[in-house]
């Protein structure tokens, strides 16, 4: 009876959670909504004005003494057709309907709103805190997905160190193979521009970006984290005390400065080689 009262109240806690987390989520894409709206319905009308101001313009300072070409009459009076239509609605759909959600409610009431919900979230959790071997308990049930992420970027820098690498092969062979065939090479100056050019450009954003490197070092992390959640499920070395507690204490320290270390490494490829060196 105590375990299906406790299973149950668990239910409830993790319901109520998930509530305040989908709140929090509904507001934060309302605030978004509701600045693409105030943004188009302040700026739709000033485009109508200013495409009005420079239609009259093109026709004072250029064809003050002639007609304006037809053509940009029928461009401009189009422009000012849709801008008017799109005004009207916008106007229509912020004063005269409900068709917008927070229709009439500012930007900085829907943020005040958010951050009451996002404090209620914070106080509802301190409150229902759970003990720290059921977080450590949770942690590693999330880590799957981490090492998932890892490795998965991982793959798209090596597939963009490959992609770069074989561009820059067949860039530079292309260049000795034009300039062979024509002699002189004057038929073909426009591709080996155009050949000098992409080498150049892939040549310094592999050094910049350093994707070969990159991958290396989430791969590795990957593996590691992925070596100690084997060693714990498999209660083997160093996670192989008989205190399930002190097995999922030194887990997460372990975890956590790994990926620390993958930070700090991130950190540094993101430096200037001089300010690589001072680091390290």
């Amino acid at each position: 009876m105590t375990r299906s009262q406790n299973a149950l109240d668990g239910g409830s806690i993790a319901d109520e959670i998930i509530g305040y987390r989908r709140e929090i989520a509904d507001l934060s894409q309302r605030i978004k909504n509701r600045r693409l709206q105030v943004l188009a319905l302040y700026g739709t009308p000033i485009t109508l004005l200013l495409l009005i101001l420079s239609w009259a313009g093109l026709k004072v300072f250029i064809w003050l003494h002639g007609d304006t070409p037809s053509a940009v009459n029928g461009i401009c009076f189009a422009g000012v057709v849709v801008l008017a239509l799109a005004t009207g609605a916008q106007f229509y759909g912020e004063f005269d309907s409900e068709m917008w959600e927070d229709s009439g409610t500012s930007v900085r009431e829907l943020k005040l709103e958010l951050a009451l919900a996002e404090e209620r979230h914070v106080l509802e959790i301190r409150q229902r805190t759970p003990p720290p071997q059921d977080r450590q308990a949770s942690y590693k049930e999330k880590l799957p997905a981490e090492v998932s992420r890892l490795r998965q970027d991982s793959t798209h820098y090596r597939r963009l160190h490959l992609l770069m690498q074989w561009l820059l092969f067949v860039s530079s062979a292309a260049i000795s193979a034009v300039t062979a065939w024509y002699d002189p090479p004057q038929p073909a100056k426009g591709v080996l521009i155009g050949l000098g050019f992409t080498v150049t450009v892939i040549t310094a954003a592999a050094g910049y970006f350093k994707p070969r490197e990159r991958a290396f070092n989430l791969q590795q992390t990957a593996d590691s984290i992925q070596q100690h959640i084997t060693a714990l499920e498999l209660g083997i070395a160093p996670y192989n005390a008989s205190q399930e507690k002190v097995n999922l204490e030194l887990f997460a320290t372990t975890v956590e400065g790994l990926r620390a270390e993958q930070r700090m490494r991130e950190q540094q490829l993101d430096q200037p080689q001089q300010g690589q060196q001072q680091v390290i």
